[in-house]
């Protein structure tokens, strides 16, 4: 089997790895932003709020799944290979996009309707668990040394092309057909969407060559991928990446669903659609810049910084927020900035700390089931918060979860936090022409 090469990673394969983080983000964003339109088609209700929580109730669960995808495919990843699990990971959510798409509503089908908007949640759900971890641990293993946090912010720079599409599709969409046609049938266009891209992705996957490090370093070790020997041999280790992931699962599942929702409900039709394209759009700028920066400076110092600004800027900014252009902009690009500084570093913080054998797994159990505690219960629990004038406890945990950054950089060994070394000339311009043909 062909491999991929450190010093020769072709533009081709970074784009299949990182462009899954697009469409989960795509279809992710999507359920947020249209959730107040199709929520009484599948949970039909007086209520509209009774309905949201409906809706909501099935992305909770579609996260509260993730830590099955983050073990299962994490250890396919470790005992098969990157090539395999990410092949597996992609099949799961194009499926279950279009299953979104195509589920006739309550009153056609009654309660199979939510049913089977669960079942598409919950294959979608293991598979962003899976997809992360594997994507991961298959773009770190390709990376040149002195550009992780670069290549790291591929996945950053994926992840807001992916809501920015999807929010630019949404306004536009929204602008074109009016309340009535959006309510009725053209939320669907969008997961239609998602789910096509994730057929064209699935054919781009099953040309990937394995990893140089896999083939070398893993495929012939007998424990590898084995859970029992990362909770036994690496759970200090597993502790720390716990602790960096917290924020991203917690702010993940209150910024890219709650704050697009509440939006959504204080706001004239399509105007957090046309929040989330410009904060979106202005954070395509300034993803791979981050990442040179945390390559110079450090991935666990830049990440420890924007904890603590986004403390700050983001509990005033979403305790604050009203119904106007200027604050839902102030409220969602704050957090949109917070989650780009995290997922640029995250993935050379939590791959240079587990071995090889053992990378997916590591790097996909904790972020699993710290996104599925904090991210799948933040939606329900902003919306009671909401209701019982607590808002402002609900943030302060979120924030605290935030800056348990803090700690775990101060935990991290010190080998992993050693800044990396420059590289010759020649792999320099090689790895330019990379990212160049890659970000085109």
């Amino acid at each position: 089997m062909p491999t991929t090469s450190p010093h020769r990673a072709h533009p081709r394969a970074v784009a299949a790895t990182v462009v899954g983080n697009f469409i989960e983000s795509f279809d992710w964003l999507g359920y947020g932003l249209f959730a107040p339109l199709f929520a009484a088609r599948f949970f039909p209700s007086g209520d509209s709020f009774t309905s949201l929580l409906g809706a909501f109730a099935v992305l909770g669960v579609g996260v509260l799944v993730r830590p099955i995808g983050g073990i299962l495919l994490g250890r396919h990843a470790d005992r098969h290979g990157r090539r395999p699990a990410l092949i597996l990971a992609v099949s799961l959510m194009a499926g279950g996009s279009l299953l979104i798409a195509l589920t006739p509503s309550y009153a056609h089908i009654g309660l199979l309707a939510p049913l089977l908007l669960l079942l598409a949640r919950t294959a979608q759900g293991i598979s962003h668990g899976g997809e992360w971890p594997a994507a991961t641990a298959y773009l770190m293993e390709m990376a040149p040394r002195h550009r992780k946090a670069t290549y790291g912010s591929l996945f950053s720079l994926s992840t807001c092309a992916g809501a920015f599409t999807a929010s630019l599709l949404g306004g536009a969409l929204t602008t074109a057909l009016g309340p009535g046609p959006m309510a009725s049938w053209g939320w669907r266009v969008l997961f239609l969407i998602g789910g096509i891209l994730g057929l064209v992705l699935l054919v781009l996957r099953t040309g990937l060559a394995e990893t140089e490090t896999y083939q070398r370093e893993v495929r012939s070790r007998r424990d590898r991928g084995s859970l029992r020997q990362l909770l036994r041999a690496h759970w200090r280790n597993v502790l720390i990446a716990t602790l960096f992931v917290a924020g991203t699962g917690a702010v993940g599942g209150t910024w890219t669903a709650v704050v697009p929702a509440l939006g959504g409900r204080l706001a004239a039709p399509g105007t957090m659609m046309w929040v989330v394209v410009t904060a979106t759009a202005t954070m395509l700028t300034v993803n791979v810049p981050i990442g040179l920066l945390a390559d110079r400076i450090g991935a666990a110092r830049l990440l420890v910084f924007a904890s603590l600004l986004f403390a700050v800027t983001g509990s005033v900014s979403y305790l604050t927020m009203t119904g106007t252009f200027a604050s839902l902009l102030f409220t969602y690009g704050s957090g949109v900035l917070y989650l780009v500084c995290a997922t640029t570093v995250l993935p050379k913080l939590l791959t240079d700390i587990f071995p090889s054998r053992v990378r997916a797994l590591g790097v996909g159990l904790p972020n699993a089931v710290t996104g599925a505690v904090l991210g799948g219960l933040a939606p329900a629990c902003a919306a009671w918060a909401a209701e019982h004038d607590a808002s402002a406890w609900f943030i302060a945990g979120v924030m605290a979860s935030v800056l348990l950054a803090v700690p775990a950089s101060l935990l991290t060994p010190a080998r992993a936090l050693a800044a990396t070394p420059q590289s010759p000339p020649a792999e320099a311009r090689q790895e330019e022409r990379t990212l160049t043909a890659t970000g085109s």
